[in-house]
């Protein structure tokens, strides 16, 4: 938990092979060419991630998000870690529901070089420590107004579980920096000093995220779409310890991977928003602790 502020295209046709014939007593049989292989799907082409729809903190990164089926008239969401809630860290077992707040949000330009304005939260909707790292706010203005102002679209959430090898990107909009890097697979417990967290995501060592980057969108370089928050990395080989975690699986076995950075899903969360950009924690899917 970062607290610290700080290739190449493969041939599309198979080769026909070596032509043969057969002879005859009387004349060689005509000789029929192979038909050519189909040519292979194309790879769907990645989206070009940049600073779109990302927010800076007081202390931690964040996006503006939404739904696949919100209304452009729907209050716009922000999101970012549990762990950067302004009324401090929420303790093992706690979740905040429905708080006001007037928390701002630096909203970014495309290339992260300049703000575009100031967004202020209406309610803290969601935050908890418990079993995932995640925040939750409303914003007092739609999606639709904040699009008509700043010309920036919300980023989408991903209803779906990621899936291992996927390429991330890690945008955080506190030190306007972009980390690329790999879903390397999924520690089935993660554990920090006194909190837990369950089936988080586990970068490849290129995702060297440092305080400041809490929060930050773990985004699906091929489709655009958020799957995750980043959260923490284990700075120097610590065993379970403030910012060294360390994975414990099924079992009970304890492993740590130092230097490695995590992130926590946002699937589970992002199924609890339902129209009007409110939390119902008996929609279908909905899976994070309730209060």
């Amino acid at each position: 938990m970062q607290r610290r502020i700080l290739g190449v295209l493969v041939a599309a046709f198979l080769g026909a092979g070596t032509l043969t014939a057969a002879a005859s007593t009387a004349s060689a049989a005509p000789v029929v060419p192979a038909a050519p292989a189909a040519p292979a799907a194309p790879a769907p082409p990645k989206v070009a991630v940049d600073f779109t729809g990302i927010v800076a903190l007081s202390n931690c990164s964040g996006s503006l998000v939404r739904t696949p089926t919100a209304a452009d008239s729907d209050p716009a969401l922000v999101l970012t870690n549990g762990h950067c809630y302004e009324g401090g860290e929420p303790a093992p077992g706690q979740v905040i529901t429905d708080q006001p707040s007037r928390r701002s949000f630096s909203l970014l330009d495309p290339s992260g070089q300049r703000s575009l304005g100031t967004l202020r939260a209406s309610a803290m909707l969601y935050a908890t420590m418990t079993d995932t790292d995640v925040a939750l706010y409303r914003l007092n203005r739609s999606y639709a107004s904040i699009r008509r102002t700043y010309n920036t679209p919300a980023l989408e959430l991903s209803l779906q579980h990621p899936t291992a090898g996927t390429d991330l990107r890690v945008v955080s909009g506190y030190w306007r920096r972009i980390y690329s890097c790999g879903l390397d697979g999924f520690a089935h417990r993660l554990r920090e000093d006194q909190w837990t967290w369950n089936d988080s995501l586990r970068y490849t060592p290129e995702c060297d995220v440092i305080g400041g980057t809490s929060g930050s969108p773990v985004i699906d370089a091929a489709s655009g779409k958020v799957i995750g928050a980043n959260n923490t990395i284990n700075e120097n080989g610590g065993q379970c310890t403030l910012n060294n975690p360390c994975e414990v699986d099924e079992a009970g076995n304890v492993t740590v991977h130092p230097h490695i950075g995590y992130a926590q899903e946002t699937y589970m969360l992002a199924a609890c928003i339902a129209a009007g950009s409110v939390i119902d924690f008996s929609r279908p899917g909905c899976l994070v602790p309730r209060g």
